[in-house]
């Protein structure tokens, strides 16, 4: 890897962990020239971080302007979730053959972490929304093809600041639901029934994007 090649990833690191973080909200515009500063570098790898990034759905590019968190409408949102709710059915039916024993149990170790946090403080929300990411992502990683995991993993993060804020604003008290359909799922993969796996993972999905439409709010903030 070269010099320039290192840095941009660094850089990238830096500013995927805190866009997925909150840290810089849907529509805050990244300014090259800042980041560089901060993080000692020159604006060549800020440039090819950002480009990194675009790829993966966590920035947009405009003309002019730069780089900027991209900032969804209720309605963009729920068709990302219905996005989702076909193409995870696909990855989990594509992964769940090639999973072997230990990603079954790292799954449970995921699980088990999650249902460990303490309630209510706000470094157990960002705890839990980070294991939630990796429980999911985790599960597909049986699957082989590459195009079919880098857009799902495209499209939760394009998601990631609503799923934070609906999490923060309904609290702990439905962490529960989310528990059991985890449950149901991690029995679904260890019993290799694809079936009941894109049965509760659609499900999932599904009453989430259905949740985040009772709360217009989380699309105005």
């Amino acid at each position: 890897m070269t010099e320039v090649a290192a840095a941009s990833a660094r850089v990238a690191d830096h500013l995927r962990r805190a866009i997925l973080a909150g840290e810089i909200a849907p529509g805050e515009w990244i300014r090259q020239e800042e980041v560089a500063e901060r993080l000692g570098s020159s604006r060549l790898p800020v440039r090819e971080a950002l480009r990194i990034l675009e790829a993966e759905g966590l920035t947009e590019h405009e003309r002019h302007k730069g780089a900027r968190v991209p900032s969804l409408t209720m309605h963009e949102v729920d068709v990302v979730y219905r996005m989702r709710e076909q193409l995870e059915q696909l990855a989990i039916s594509e992964s769940i053959p090639h999973l072997t024993s230990a990603d079954v149990r790292h799954l449970a170790e995921i699980q088990g972490r999650i249902e460990a946090l303490p309630k209510g403080d706000d470094a157990a929300v960002a705890e839990f929304l980070q294991l939630d990411r990796e429980f999911h992502l985790s599960s597909y990683t049986g699957c082989t093809i590459d195009q079919l995991t880098s857009s799902v993993t495209r499209l939760w993060n394009s998601t990631a600041h609503y799923r934070r804020t609906f999490v923060t604003l309904t609290g702990p008290g439905r962490r529960w639901v989310i528990n059991a359909e985890h449950r149901l799922l991690l029995d679904a993969i260890s019993r290799r029934d694809v079936v009941d796996a894109e049965r509760t993972l659609a499900g999932h999905i599904r009453r989430t994007r259905i949740e985040l439409g009772k709360h217009p709010e989380i699309f105005t903030r």
